[in-house]
């Protein structure tokens, strides 16, 4: 499950979305720049690369296999998580299931609420729209129109580098088993109440109509140490619509756990 590794030093292990792969959060490798950090990228079962053979059926069972995958490529050594959508509700399993060792952890529009109905997300709102971005979009029109907010030319380019390459190699019969089956058993920071110490980051996009803000915010108390972000103009890939401010919160949480 381990697609890439990018740089050296402290490990930071990223964990993609739901029907994507680990492109999605290649962003990270240029955020971290010279920073003694390197990138551990894993491919969920459903991604190109791992889903030939791929027999998981839940997210418990996607969960074991990643907690498997770390500790057999890290061993002891200590490492940071970072997770995007479903991958940030595995990072937080993750944080929660091998705390003495976790730096830290972040989450980037994270899932918080795995039921969707029990989500509370605002209306569908689109901020920006610039026509002949779409109409030149091709066949990527219909699914970055249903994911994005800011539709302009560099939010297209990104999600044409980082989200279409995973969506297109996706296998959906592997999808479809693990949505079946979606949610971990029991809520980390419930399993886990003791305040969870290390240094968090957590970004939100105030037009997030997948997972929302609200969930997330409501467990600010269980991180003493957690920057809780919402931002404006930003939907559910709020990482590629607003890279700049969120590659700044990303460098100082990197900050924060090295000090």
């Amino acid at each position: 499950m381990i697609a890439r590794e990018i740089g050296s030093g402290r490990p930071l292990v990223a964990l993609h979305g739901f029907g994507v792969d680990h492109r999605i959060m290649l962003p990270l490798a240029e955020w971290i720049g010279d920073a003694p950090w390197r990138l551990v990228l894993l491919d969920l079962p459903w991604a190109e690369s791992a889903a030939r053979g791929a027999t998981v059926s839940s997210t418990r069972e996607v969960a074991h296999g990643v907690l498997a995958e770390i500790d057999d490529h890290l061993g002891d050594e200590p490492f940071a998580v970072i997770g995007n959508s479903y991958g940030a509700m595995l990072a937080r399993h993750v944080a929660h299931e091998r705390r003495p060792r976790v730096r830290g952890l972040a989450t980037l529009a994270g899932v918080f609420r795995p039921a969707h109905h029990e989500r509370s997300v605002p209306e569908r709102t689109v901020v920006h729209v610039e026509s002949p971005v779409l109409d030149a979009a091709g066949d990527a029109r219909e699914a970055f129109e249903e994911i994005s907010v800011i539709q302009d030319a560099a939010s297209f380019a990104a999600f044409q580098r980082y989200v279409l390459p995973g969506l297109r190699g996706a296998d959906t019969t592997v999808m479809d088993r693990i949505a079946a089956d979606y949610a971990i058993d029991g809520v980390p920071e419930e399993r886990y109440p003791e305040p969870f110490t290390a240094p968090t980051l957590h970004v939100f996009g105030r037009q997030d109509d997948v997972v929302g803000y609200e969930d997330g915010l409501a467990l600010r108390e269980h991180y003493p140490r957690g920057s809780f972000v919402v931002l404006d103009g930003a939907g559910h890939n709020v990482h590629l619509e607003q890279p700049d401010v969120t590659g700044a919160l990303f460098r100082e949480w990197l900050a924060r756990m090295d000090r």
